[in-house]
């Protein structure tokens, strides 16, 4: 992020904005109201055909605002921060609420009270991240594709640096800030008939390493040319990271009291017992390091660690405010911002690995498939789980405690609540990047009697 916009929305320039929307919101006669105000920078260097073909970068800021009158709350957000910027997205905020219906369960704006970032979040920002050039990732991208072209493959892909700045101030004396970076790499390595990817995500882009990804994405192309056509079926499933956050990060929006009151959870009569494996542990933890995001909630509250699942049985799940006066609890700091639908729900997953690599899951299978990841997933039974997708980018047969070839891609129906039962071995856990800009710390897992429905057609 460069100093600038750093500067314009640094800790003191939102209290002074705050205070603009303060003296404007008095001059209506509202007491309450709530701030977020955010902004951020993201660059992209985008290749395809062994070239380098677009760049581009986008820089934004975005002022929300959130008056609650009477029992009535709306919201108004605008991308101007001058002074009548601020006096039009108040005006609009203030307008909108007072035609809204009261809202019985809606609660005053929650208290300030004394919060101090802790040291480890503050290790999240790199200066050089947030100043990274067109020319550093296309140099970084240029050896991806001379690796991958090497191998007489076709290399696609891309590589992102951000930089983002969170802040929520109210009436009430909260004020919270919060800056990061992040950057991703991705890049697929495409053959005549097969196909490999690797993805990484890190707060800080010289974490990365390119090339290590590409070559990797290299070897899983060339190890899958002409696949074998396996008939469908139950098979032992060694599931990379990357495959486990596609699957099992589809299920944590159930771990929400809203979603359980609502009754939309697949938790509903199962909190307490136990639904998975013992070797299952699940975690909420935005302390973690190999997490990103903000300490605190839409509504400011500070987050704090869940533990989801215990050995197999369902213990905690994420609070908002609103939830947790209902249940005559403390709220956990996983609101979303007001006013919202859905609640709340868990924001940095860390499962509990285990001390298998890859490598020896291979080993100890007789007969089985390795899979990269996963992509096309769609939920057919929300209650039990299940869920279809395919297979893509690097699927392969273990024969004999080998990986011996490559086979064609399957369709999969399988059970969230099923596989976490059959989890075999887990490899130690590691931060994965989904293809939706989803990272979870998962490890890599072994599962029995996966269920493959059909063979896709490429």
């Amino acid at each position: 992020m460069p100093d600038d916009l750093l500067e314009e929305l640094g800790p003191q320039r939102c209290e002074a904005i705050f205070e603009q929307v303060m003296d404007c919101v008095r001059g209506y006669g509202v007491r309450d109201v709530e701030a977020l105000i955010a902004g951020g920078e993201d660059a992209l260097t985008r290749f395809a055909g062994n070239t380098i073909h677009q760049n581009v970068a986008e820089r934004g800021v975005h002022l929300s605002i959130r008056p609650v009158i009477e029992g009535r709350t709306a919201r108004a957000s605008t991308n101007r921060l001058d002074a009548q910027g601020i006096r039009d997205v108040v005006e609009a905020a203030i307008g909108i609420t007072r035609l809204m219906e009261p809202d019985p369960e809606l609660l005053p704006l929650a208290a300030g009270r004394d919060y101090a970032e802790p040291e480890e979040l503050q290790k999240r920002f790199f200066e050089a991240t947030a100043q990274a050039n067109p020319q550093e990732r296309a140099l970084a991208a240029a050896e991806a594709i001379a690796a991958v072209e090497d191998k007489g493959q076709t290399a696609a892909g891309a590589y992102a640096t951000g930089s983002s700045v969170f802040a929520l101030l109210n009436s009430e004396g909260i004020s919270r800030w919060y800056a990061e970076t992040l950057a991703r790499f991705s890049v697929t390595a495409l053959a005549a008939d097969s196909s490999g990817w690797a993805k990484a995500s890190a707060s800080y882009h010289g974490d990365l390493e390119p090339l290590e990804l590409a070559v990797r994405a290299a070897r899983k192309a060339d190890l899958s040319r002409e696949p074998r056509v396996l008939p469908a079926g139950r098979y032992t499933v060694v599931l990379e990271p990357a495959a486990v956050l596609d699957l099992v990060g589809q299920m944590f929006g159930d771990f929400s009291a809203t979603a359980l009151r609502d009754g939309r959870s697949f938790l509903n009569e199962r909190v307490g017992k136990k639904i998975f494996g013992d070797n299952i542990s699940i975690y909420d933890d935005c302390f973690d390091p190999y997490q990103s995001g903000a300490p605190f909630d839409g509504e400011g509250v500070p987050r704090r660690r869940l533990t989801l699942v215990e050995e197999g049985v369902v213990r905690e799940l994420a609070y908002s405010r609103q939830a947790a006066a209902a249940a005559g609890v403390t709220p956990t700091g996983h609101g979303y911002p007001l006013p919202n639908e859905v609640g709340e729900a868990p924001a940095n997953i860390v499962f509990r690995g285990g001390e298998s690599p890859v490598e020896e899951m291979v080993k100890s299978t007789e007969r089985g498939i390795l899979v990269t990841r996963l992509w096309y997933i769609r939920e057919v039974d929300p209650y039990e789980k299940i869920f279809t997708g395919m297979t893509r980018d690097g699927t392969f047969l273990i024969e004999g405690g080998e990986v011996t070839g490559g086979v064609r891609n399957f369709r999969f129906n399988q059970s969230l609540i099923e596989l976490l039962s059959h989890v075999e071995a887990l490899s130690p856990a590691v931060r994965a990047s989904g293809e939706e800009g989803m990272d979870m710390v998962v490890p890599a897992m072994k599962v029995s009697d996966f269920n493959f429905t059909e063979v896709t057609k490429f």
